[in-house]
């Protein structure tokens, strides 16, 4: 590659000289009318020179350079420098414009030598895969199929080496996911091949080879000192020992809960859900919870989050009781419910089952802890009874006791509403003068009746009972 290179410099030196004797020479006299006046500006020092600036006449075959596919899904670009004008001879691999996209900037060379007889597009105009670049007038026509255009882009490298190589070689490496700066190229000036991407990739352990190149053998370059290549046998590796499993499947009826689970979740998906999704900001709440928590234990009761969630739900419906309501099943007619009677969703050894905090406009957050302790009791006890499960008229699922941060709840009929609360995340959030600091996060999840409630009550409800929980202490000014 090293002789190339200096060789094509020497050209290049030697066309500079020749075009310079020229010009220090004037103008020759034309055969035929009035020798042309040629005005020279411009000292010879001050000229930039290209190796393939002299124009020379082709005579030959015209022949359409066409932009090939670049590869990565580039289907357009825009031609940002042209390195060529009309009458520029160019020799293979002399560079004739850049081109750029929105994923990359390349330089399409020459794959003829020959003269540049038209430029397709101006600079900053956007050329398609597929269009003719510039005609090219070759001696001679080219022997079968036409090669595909040659794409130079910079290597991912120290030394800034470039890499040659067509389109479909450079699929083929980014398929494999193959840098093409670790390849060496066999072709001519250091073009990387096909079968180079193949070379490199049997070198690799676990490579996988595309369908189409799977049976092409891997190139070898023999010496005289090179020894003769042992063949070296295939042996399949040993079988993975099976284990034996003795279970056997076993079928058992549902339970009375379990059964009473089916008929309401069959009903309740009957209901047109609606999902609306929020985050709130517990840290000042955390910092409450905190100062009152040995008070709290001082009456026996130990003050959890959810004594505030609950009562921040209330005071929320007390703006927007049509979440605090109920439908008929043919939904003809709804009933706002005076009290407010708010589920929780418990994980209990009987499953799932929701006891509700009855009244819940008339108690304070220390009374909603008391009773909340009472039906936590009860239910890891399997001693809940009718009155705790029934008579809810809004729910809250609490996912993040167990571990998850959003959630799409089922409405439990004849309800409307309900609420799934998230775990609290500690991450960092923006605060005043673009400062960062540590922020207690929650997210909620909500599920509506789309037949009663409109996204625009439930986005007003979940913004106030989000102030609320972000400004506590308004909640506990009742605390008894």
């Amino acid at each position: 590659m090293a002789a190339m290179t200096s060789v094509r410099s020497s050209l290049t030196t030697l066309r500079r000289l020749v075009v310079s004797h020229r010009l220090q020479q004037g103008p020759r006299l034309q055969a035929l009318g009035p020798a042309p006046v040629v005005h020279i500006s411009t000292p010879l020092t001050s000229i930039h020179w290209r190796g393939f600036r002299s124009s020379h006449v082709a005579s030959g075959h015209v022949l359409p350079f066409k932009l090939s596919d670049i590869g990565e899904g580039i289907m357009e670009v825009t031609v940002k420098e042209w390195y060529v004008k009309e009458g520029d001879r160019v020799c293979q691999f002399d560079s004739i414009c850049e081109v750029q996209s929105d994923k990359a900037s390349v330089t399409i060379a020459s794959r003829y030598d020959g003269v540049i007889r038209k430029l397709y597009y101006d600079v900053d105009a956007v050329a398609h895969v597929g269009s003719t670049l510039v005609d090219i007038e070759t001696d001679k026509a080219p022997e079968g199929d036409p090669e595909e255009d040659v794409v130079e882009t910079p290597a991912m490298s120290y030394n800034h080496e470039k890499t040659q190589a067509t389109p479909a070689v450079r699929r083929l490496a980014m398929e494999n996911n193959i840098k093409l700066s670790e390849v060496v190229g066999t072709g001519k000036d250091g073009r990387i091949l096909k079968e180079d991407i193949i070379s490199f990739l049997a070198k690799q352990t676990g490579a996988i080879l595309p369908y189409e190149v799977q049976n092409i053998p891997t190139p070898v370059i023999s010496t005289p000192d090179t020894p003769p290549k042992e063949e070296t046998p295939i042996t399949a590796p040993p079988a993975i020992p099976r284990h034996i499993f003795s279970g056997e499947d076993r079928t058992e009826p549902l339970n009375g809960f379990q059964k009473a689970m089916v008929k309401t979740m069959s009903a309740a998906l009957k209901t047109p859900h609606f999902g609306y999704c929020d985050e709130v900001d517990l840290t000042q709440l955390v910092r409450l919870r905190s100062e009152l928590k040995d008070l709290a234990e001082s009456r026996g009761v130990k003050l959890s989050y959810m004594p505030f969630f609950i009562k921040a739900a209330s005071l929320g419906l007390l703006q927007f009781p049509v979440l605090n309501a109920s439908v008929d099943e043919s939904c003809q007619n709804i009933t706002f419910k005076a009290s407010h009677n708010i589920g929780l969703a418990m994980d209990t050894p009987q499953g799932l089952l929701v006891p509700n905090v009855k009244s819940v406009q008339a108690l304070s957050v220390f009374d909603i802890a008391v009773e909340l302790k009472r039906l936590q009791a009860l239910g890891s006890a399997g001693q809940l009874g009718t009155a705790d499960l029934t008579g809810g008229t809004f729910t809250l699922s609490n996912i993040g006791s167990i571990g998850g941060t959003y959630a799409k709840p089922v409405i439990l009929p004849p309800e409307v509403a309900i609420g799934a609360l998230g775990k609290i995340q500690v991450l960092p959030r923006f605060i005043s003068r673009d400062e960062i600091a540590k922020a207690y996060i929650m997210n909620v999840s909500w599920s509506a009746d789309h037949r009663v409630i409109d996204g625009a009550t439930m986005s007003r409800f979940s913004n106030l009972w989000r102030s609320f929980l972000e400004n506590p202490a308004a909640m506990v000014l009742d605390l008894k």
